[in-house]
């Protein structure tokens, strides 16, 4: 939960910028699905209508992270599979990158990209855990960690500068920074939106802690700290392939992860091989 006083440094530090707003496709989704029993047709209509959600939908219950064994070209077929939470986190995530069209300090495609893999790479992680829980909350997670990062690449040009920084000083929390410069941070702003997108608490709660080092210690909701864990180890992973290196958390958080999802070092290697011959795949 974030206090009334830093939801006035949000609209302080952004004064002028829109923020996205909860957008009607997401309205109109949870009137279907809001019904004793969803029309799941309805819905699949509603999904097929948007060109832009449909074409992201087909492309990811094909992605090679779902493991289907056949191409899936119906939008039914794909919600039937891909479940309403997840079908939710997609159209937001094409909302997101629709909302954020102005000139930024970084590469909002590769920013975009980052995110879905590491979206995809926590689906498959929490397909091999021994602990389950909702793959659909685990790509919303994976795609709405960061949804206020374009936001501050958008409205401060310095941004950019800032990340490079970061690099050299992985000591330093990337919200601590943002606080120190900017009065705010992704984290409460992410958090601001998923909390007005109506998305699950715990969801949120996982955005608003996701750069927080002692959440795992202090956490009490299980699924919560499932959902934290899973997301450092595919950050870490994808950063590995991509960059060839740790993520600048992984020193700090790296054991807690893997222990709260009982992934010893063996598994996890196991893991980047797999996901590693997925993105080459892709």
């Amino acid at each position: 939960m974030i206090s009334p006083d830093e939801l006035e440094l949000v609209d302080n530090a952004f004064d002028g910028f829109h923020i996205p707003s909860k957008p009607e496709i997401l309205g109109q989704m949870e009137e279907v699905l809001k019904a004793d029993e969803p029309d799941m047709t309805a819905l699949a209509d509603l999904i097929a209508a948007d060109i832009g959600v449909s074409s992201v939908v087909l492309k990811t219950i094909n992605a090679p992270f779902y493991g289907m064994s056949r191409t899936i070209s119906e939008i039914k077929q794909a919600v039937m599979l891909l479940g309403m939470e997840v079908i939710r986190a997609l159209v937001v995530g094409v909302i997101l990158r629709g909302a954020y069209t102005q000139k930024s300090c970084i590469s909002l495609e590769r920013f975009w990209d980052t995110t879905t893999d590491v979206a995809n790479v926590m689906v498959f992680i929490g397909g091999r855990i021994k602990d389950k829980v909702p793959l659909e909350k685990l790509y919303t997670v994976g795609l709405f960690q960061n949804c206020a990062i374009p936001a501050f690449a958008i409205k401060f040009p310095t941004y950019v500068k800032l990340l490079a920084a970061l690099e050299d000083r992985p000591q330093i929390s990337p919200t601590d920074a943002e606080d120190k410069y900017y009065k705010t941070n992704h984290a409460v702003m992410g958090y601001y939106i998923a909390n007005s997108w109506g998305l699950p608490k715990e969801i949120c709660r996982v955005i608003l802690n996701h750069h927080n080092d002692e959440f795992l210690k202090y956490e009490q909701d299980e699924e919560a700290k499932l959902l934290f864990a899973t997301l450092k180890i595919a950050e870490n992973v994808v950063n590995r392939i991509r960059r060839f290196k740790d993520t600048a958390e992984w020193e700090r958080i790296g054991f807690n992860a893997l222990e709260c999802l009982h992934i010893d070092k063996d598994e996890f290697d196991d893991i980047e091989d797999d996901v590693a011959e997925m993105f080459n795949g892709v």
